[in-house]
């Protein structure tokens, strides 16, 4: 990853100047929504009458056992899934489909195999009507900002996890969007790499202060990256906790041992547990 003075400037060029302005977007509110999959007796409830308000530029981290409904609710704000009831907004505009303006990292890659790396960032401006030559040079900014310049011309194949996870960060953020999602999208990494993406991510996101709603299943990294952390019940999942982060910024690596962040680990923990052994009883009554 480039160093914070390369970032830096790289951000002041012509083609990041577009964003500029953007700070009093990227409001998700999230009003009552349900979500069911299946039918009749099939039919399953995976969030339930869930609310949550996301101001400009947070970056809230969502926790929970597994199979909570985090990544359903994610699915929603996406605009992939549509709600069985409640309303989703972003800027006052209702959520009916996929746009734009939200941007998703997804947990496994999904790079298209076949295209460059440059082609898989420019991809999207280029569904947008941009031309070939305006998507390429979005495409060489963005690259630029993960520090993948030189591999432009290479498959995803032929890059380590980690660079093709930098990659999907740098096609999520090519249309600049208001809203960054994004489901787990370091869970598949070692954690040496995994420790990199998340100041990579936060170095990004201080020039950016795009809106982030950030899906994990650990503790740790909820607490070093978000302003918030958010934590739903055992499914059918709903908002049960929402706590504030008091740790300065920029984080460092040795915060994880301040009092606030153990303190607040211990909470995340405790409360976490206690809804997956509401799970465990159910399962064997």
């Amino acid at each position: 990853m480039q160093n914070a003075a390369t970032v830096h400037s790289i951000i002041k060029s012509d083609h990041l100047a577009r964003s500029a302005g953007t700070t009093n977007k990227g409001h998700v509110s999230i009003d009552a929504v349900s979500l069911s999959f299946g039918k009749g007796k099939e039919e399953f409830t995976a969030v339930e009458a869930t609310s949550l308000e996301i101001k400009p530029g947070e970056f809230v981290c969502i926790l929970g056992p597994s199979g909570c409904g985090k990544s359903s609710l994610l699915n929603c704000v996406a605009g992939y899934v549509k709600p069985a009831s409640g309303a989703i907004r972003v800027d006052g505009q209702s959520v009916t489909g996929p746009s734009s303006d939200r941007g998703m990292v997804f947990q496994q890659y999904s790079l298209f195999p076949w295209k460059t790396i440059r082609e898989n960032v420019a991809f999207g401006p280029r569904m947008a009507n941009a031309s070939k030559a305006s998507a390429s040079a979005t495409a060489n900014t963005f690259l630029a900002l993960v520090g993948l310049s030189k591999f432009a011309n290479k498959y995803p194949g032929e890059l380590s996890g980690g660079m093709q996870q930098r990659v999907g960060i740098a096609r999520a953020l090519a249309n600049y969007p208001s809203v960054l999602l994004m489901d787990e999208p370091f869970g598949a990494l070692d954690a040496q790499t995994r420790t990199m993406m998340q100041n990579s991510l936060l170095e990004i996101w201080s020039e950016f202060k795009t809106t982030v709603m950030f899906v994990t299943h650990d503790v740790d990294e909820a607490i070093f990256l978000a302003d918030r952390v958010v934590i739903m019940s055992a499914s059918p999942g709903r908002v049960i906790a929402d706590l504030s982060v008091e740790l300065p910024r920029p984080r460092t690596a040795d915060m994880v041992t301040d009092d606030v962040f153990v303190h607040l680990k211990r909470e995340c923990l405790n409360t976490i547990r206690a809804e997956s052994m509401k799970v465990f009883s159910e399962q064997t009554d």
